[in-house]
């Protein structure tokens, strides 16, 4: 399981280092490739082990193309971005540069935990996001699971 938020940099070359403490957890996990992606709703990147990649890829390819927009989508931008990625000696993975272009980064960015995957944001677009979800009011459709959460 992979959670937290981690500031972290990308090198002039288009590589990001991976945090020390995911290190082992995906060593132990995948033990070597992962599929790098886009986020299909999202102007952010998607990291999965392979191992979990593969279940989502299957999920996306059996959904009905021929009648659904949504589905096109994900089969689109998820599927159709999919990149194999290795760490390299030094725990960095090079994010190719169509990827980068997508998720509109810069030097800085962030890596957020979401249980089986990784999303990667410019640091930029993260703050921003956050903050309109912080200045969003509360309104009468939010649903009862949330509302009944012990925060």
């Amino acid at each position: 399981m992979f959670r937290g938020i981690n500031p972290i940099n990308l090198d002039t070359k288009g590589r990001l280092a991976l945090p020390a403490k995911y290190r082992d957890r995906l060593a132990d996990r995948c033990d070597g490739p992962m599929i790098l992606t886009v986020h299909p709703f999202d102007r952010c990147l998607l990291l999965y082990p392979m191992v979990d990649w593969r279940l989502i890829e299957a999920q996306v390819n059996a959904l009905p193309n021929s009648t659904s927009r949504q589905a096109r989508r994900l089969q689109h931008l998820m599927v159709g971005y999919a990149t194999e990625l290795d760490l390299d000696s030094a725990n960095r993975l090079l994010i190719p540069s169509m990827h980068r272009e997508h998720a509109e980064f810069e030097k800085r960015l962030i890596m957020v935990g979401q249980g089986q995957k990784f999303e990667i944001w410019s640091e930029a677009r993260w703050t921003s996001m956050t903050e309109a979800y912080l200045d969003e009011p509360i309104g009468e459709d939010a649903s009862v699971e949330l509302i009944n959460l012990s925060l």
